[in-house]
């Protein structure tokens, strides 16, 4: 499915992390763990720097930390996408766990497949590894507060 480039950012990915460090600090502490790589029209790229914080027994990144890397994949596209309002919440978030991680760093390609007034869809293929190959597939969908 393409990319919707029909779509235009209203912040940039320095932009999307600074906003995330103001109104959800406890996500990263003082390390930069999930972050916002690139947006561009119609998606971004997020990252989990994984370390040995998120290895479950059997040395793979855990279910967790790859669910929150999808949810905010979703957060910064509506961020970067329908404006910076801090109150867009998840209203949905299904993920298929494909094959397992090691620590590093894995990337969530994200792609907003509807943006309208009050929900955004989008889906992440999360990738890590030497080939890049899919680790998880995520769908989900952000309600976004009404202008005020």
């Amino acid at each position: 499915m393409p990319l919707q480039s029909n779509l235009t950012p209203v912040l940039d990915a320095v932009d999307v992390n600074a906003l995330m460090r103001q109104v959800y600090p406890q996500l990263n502490g003082a390390d930069s763990v999930y972050e916002t790589l690139d947006v561009f029209p119609g998606g971004c790229i997020v990252r989990l720097n994984a370390d040995e914080r998120h290895i479950r027994p059997g040395g793979t990144v855990s279910g967790p930390s790859l669910f929150t890397l999808a949810d905010i994949g979703g957060y910064a596209c509506v961020l970067s996408h329908a404006g910076p309002d801090a109150l867009s919440v998840t209203t949905n978030l299904n993920i298929n766990f494909v094959r397992k991680a090691e620590a590093g760093p894995i990337d969530g390609h994200c792609r907003i497949l509807k943006l309208g007034k009050s929900l955004m869809v989008f889906d992440v293929d999360i990738v890590a590894g030497p080939e890049g190959q899919t680790i998880a597939h995520a769908t989900g969908t952000y309600s976004i507060p009404p202008k005020r």
